[in-house]
């Protein structure tokens, strides 16, 4: 995973912004289990927060599954989590609306980040 788990939260996939947290993930669709597993180093060199729902592909259900996913992971409501970008890729970018530093710090604890 190399640069992903750096001390000082350089290559981490999420960053704090000033109106909450902008964070990047990989999502599989159609998977046994809605599940976060964890921070992955991709070829690019870019870091991201690995994501699997059971929802389909189609028709948007796999980002609002991902959406209801982050949001209850993470203890906020699903309308402060935004899909900001990818919306038909399977890189996606989420702005999640609260507290940056409070947001960062609950995605370390799930992901065992330090």
């Amino acid at each position: 995973m190399g640069l992903c788990l750096t001390l000082n939260g350089q290559g981490l996939p999420w960053k704090a912004l000033p109106s909450g947290l902008s964070l990047t993930v990989r999502l599989t669709p159609k998977s046994a289990r809605d599940a976060i597993e964890g921070v992955e180093q991709l070829g690019d060199g870019r870091c991201v927060l690995k994501a699997r729902v059971r929802a389909p592909a189609s028709e948007g259900a796999a980002n609002a599954a991902l959406v209801k996913l982050v949001a209850r992971a993470l203890a906020v409501p699903p309308r402060d989590v935004v899909l900001a970008g990818g919306a038909t890729a399977r890189i996606k970018r989420l702005t999640i609306a609260g507290d940056g530093p409070t947001l960062a710090a609950a995605l370390e604890k799930l992901t065992r980040v330090s």
